[in-house]
């Protein structure tokens, strides 16, 4: 086994990402009235976008056809060999059908040409070469050729795959934005992961309301507000009047400043001692937003008020961390 030094190896990868950053670089000059007229036999596609592929191009094919279904385009791949055994039952007359293929000579996909062409759907082609039979096969051809494969054999499929998987990228991007598709759109998208999880977690999700809100009313002693915040366990209480607008906040923060002053505990009133002009959040609102709220003021608890400034929670900022807002 031949033995590299470490610079060498560092030289090695480098020169591998230099070459597939330039192939990369030089797709921007083909993004031109091919590129839009894929885009937009997408767009005005009735079913789904049928990705296909085999070998390496199966792979990104696979990857190209998640990256679509998440950002708003339906699609799925399907593997040729496995559409020339009954899976082409799953492409219907409603569907786009892209394919991929550096050579675009690839037997398996050529085979299906005639029954994509019986079904009259479009053909989108992703190839490196132009001149191939699927390219001229194809409604429209996206030229995703490279000067040369990252690998020294010049045989693994490197730039060549790198080239196509930003290629599809660009036209899942570009539909993404064509569509309005909305950070909201994207988190129904991801209901099950942390990022859907802090997408898609309302304020009103994790509140505390009702009885089991830390409120006081301002001419409540000091003692007895104490009494309502370790009973809740918020770290605060919202002092309220009777009517339910929010008047103010007292906090552990609050207390320390208190205690310092000496202040009695037994007969001062809360009131005196809360933060007036506290920070408030509406209802509604993603839990991500008042999270970072209270690290932008560096506050733990937050009051929620509605439209005419009544009470109808309390955030803690524990709770939002418990719940995934981060």
């Amino acid at each position: 086994m031949l033995t590299l030094h470490n610079e060498k190896l560092k030289e090695l990868a480098s020169r591998v990402l230099a070459i597939e950053a330039e192939a990369v670089a030089k797709l921007i000059d083909r993004i031109d009235d091919h590129f839009v007229h894929a885009c937009r036999l997408m767009l005005a596609c009735q079913g789904r976008i049928v990705v296909l592929g085999i070998g390496k191009s199966g792979h990104i094919g696979g990857k190209i056809a998640a990256t679509l279904a998440s950002t708003g385009t339906p699609a799925f791949f399907v593997h040729p060999a496995e559409a020339n055994h009954g899976d082409m039952g799953m492409i219907t007359a409603q569907d786009v059908v892209t394919a991929l293929s550096n050579s675009g000579e690839t037997d398996e996909i050529l085979t299906l040409l005639p029954l994509i062409k019986r079904l009259n759907v479009p053909l989108i082609a992703l190839t490196g070469n132009p001149d191939s039979t699927l390219a001229k096969a194809a409604d429209v051809h996206i030229d995703v050729s490279v000067a040369q494969e990252a690998c020294p054999l010049g045989l693994a499929p490197t730039s060549s795959t790198t080239a196509t998987l930003a290629m599809g990228d660009a036209l899942a991007v570009a539909l993404l934005e064509a569509r309005g598709f909305t950070v909201e759109d994207f988190a129904r998208s991801h209901p099950g992961g942390r990022l859907g999880r802090r997408l898609l977690l309302l304020i009103d999700d994790v509140m505390h309301v009702g009885e089991q809100m830390p409120r006081s009313a301002p001419d409540d002693l000091l003692k007895n507000a104490l009494l309502e915040m370790s009973r809740k366990g918020l770290g605060a209480t919202v002092v309220a009047d009777q009517t339910g607008h929010v008047l103010g906040i007292f906090t552990d923060g609050d207390l320390r400043r208190a205690l310092d002053r000496q202040v009695d505990i037994h007969a001062t009133r809360v009131a005196e001692v809360m933060t007036r002009q506290c920070k408030t959040i509406a209802p509604g609102m993603l839990a991500a937003e008042a999270l970072r709220m209270m690290q932008q003021y560096k506050i733990n608890a937050l009051p929620v008020v509605n439209s005419t400034g009544k009470l109808v929670g309390v955030l803690n900022m524990h709770d939002l961390l418990r719940a995934g807002a981060l």
